[in-house]
C-alpha cells in the first residue's frame, strides 16, 4: 500500500506540469547541498564488498557517533530496510508510537502482526527529533523489551542524541545517511545498540547488505570533520532564513529541525498550490489542514522561495 511521504515530485509534475529540472523539491528534509562524492576505485564497483571495507565504515560510524564500546554497530542499505525488519526481532504484541510521526514505523509493525497501543505495550518507537514537528524526547528511560529511537534527523543537533541509551538491553538507535549528508540515493543507514538484536538484524539482511561505493563514500564522509562542522553551521543559518521568509507572510513556526521547518498556515492546501504554481513542491499532511512543511532550498533558489511565498 502506498503511504504518504515527501519526495513525490512525479505527482506534482503530473498535476502542475513542467519537467523535473524546473522544480525545487522542498517536500523532504534532505540537505540540498550534499556531501561531495569522492573518486571511487573500480574495485568498489566490480567486486563484492569485503569485510575490511565494512569494518572501516562501522568503525568510522562508532567514532562519529561516539558509540559506547558495549553497543554494536551495523551498516545497512538505508534506515528503511532496518525499520521494515525490526518488528520481527521479538514476539509480537502491542507497540507505542507517539504521533503524528514518520509513518513507516507503524506500517512495519502492523505488517508483522503488532497492534498499536497507548498503554500496556511491549515495544516503543520514538522519532528523535520527531518528523514533522522536531520534538525531542529527553529523559527517556527504556523499559520495554524493544525500544527503537529513530535519530535520522539528529545529526544536525548531535548534543541532543540519545546514543548513551544504546547500551540498554532491547534498545536500537537508527541513523540515516540520507538526511544530513544529503545522499538519500546512496541508501545507507545504521542500527546501533543491543548486540543480540543487532546480530539478528545482520542475519536478516544477509551477506553484503551495503554496496561497495556506499561503504567507501560513507567511511570518508563520517571522517570529514571540517565538512560536518561547516555544514551544521550553514544549515542552522538557512533554517533561520527560511523562518524569516515564511513568518513575514503570517505563517507561524510550529517546529522542525535545521533540515526542515513546520509551519501553521491558514490553509496548507492553498499554500502548497501557490508554491506549486511556481514549481516549488512542499509537504502537507492528511491529518492536518494547517500544517505545511518545507525543507531547505539550494543556495541558488532562495529568490524563488521569497517570490512565491
Amino acid at each position: 500500500m502506498k503511504r504518504d511521504h515527501g519526495g513525490d515530485l512525479d505527482a506534482a509534475i503530473a498535476k502542475y506540469g513542467g519537467v523535473k529540472s524546473d522544480w525545487i523539491d522542498l517536500s523532504t528534509g534532505i540537505n540540498p547541498t550534499p556531501y561531495p562524492i569522492p573518486e571511487i576505485i573500480p574495485a568498489s564497483w566490480n567486486s563484492l564488498p569485503d569485510h575490511r571495507a565494512t569494518t572501516s565504515l562501522e568503525n568510522a560510524a562508532r567514532k562519529f557517533w561516539d558509540v559506547p564500546d558495549s553497543a554494536a554497530v551495523l551498516a545497512a542499505p538505508g534506515a528503511s530496510s532496518l525499520i521494515a525488519r525490526i518488528p520481527g526481532l521479538v514476539t509480537t504484541g502491542a507497540v507505542s508510537i507517539p504521533g503524528p510521526t514518520y509513518n513507516e514505523h507503524a506500517a512495519a509493525f502492523s505488517a508483522q502482526g503488532w497492534s498499536l497501543a497507548a498503554d500496556n505495550y511491549q515495544a516503543k518507537v520514538l522519532v528523535h527529533p520527531n518528523n514533522p514537528d522536531g520534538r525531542y524526547w529527553p529523559g527517556l528511560v527504556p523499559d520495554q523489551k524493544l525500544t527503537i529511537i529513530d535519530e535520522s534527523f539528529c545529526d544536525v543537533t548531535p548534543a541532543r542524541s540519545l546514543i548513551n541509551l544504546s547500551t540498554t538491553p532491547g534498545t536500537l538507535i537508527l541513523k540515516s545517511f540520507g538526511k544530513f549528508w544529503g545522499l538519500a540515493g546512496l541508501r545507507l543507514g545504521f542500527a546501533i545498540g543491543d548486540p543480540a538484536l543487532v546480530e539478528r538484524l545482520a542475519e536478516l539482511l544477509g551477506p553484503w547488505p551495503v554496496s561497495g561505493p556506499a561503504l567507501a563514500i560513507g567511511a570518508k564522509a563520517l571522517r570529514d570533520e571540517t565538512w560536518t562542522v561547516s555544514t551544521r553551521q550553514q544549515l542552522a543559518k538557512d533554517a533561520s532564513r527560511l523562518d524569516d521568509i515564511m513568518t513575514a507572510q503570517d505563517a507561524k513556526l510550529v517546529g522542525g529541525t535545521p533540515l526542515f521547518r513546520l509551519y501553521h498556515v491558514d490553509s496548507a492546501a492553498r499554500w502548497q498550490d501557490r508554491f506549486a504554481q511556481a514549481c516549488i513542491w512542499t509537504r502537507t499532511f492528511p491529518y492536518s489542514d494547517n500544517w505545511l512543511r518545507l525543507g531547505l532550498p539550494p543556495a541558488n533558489a532562495w529568490h524563488r522561495i521569497s517570490e512565491a511565498s
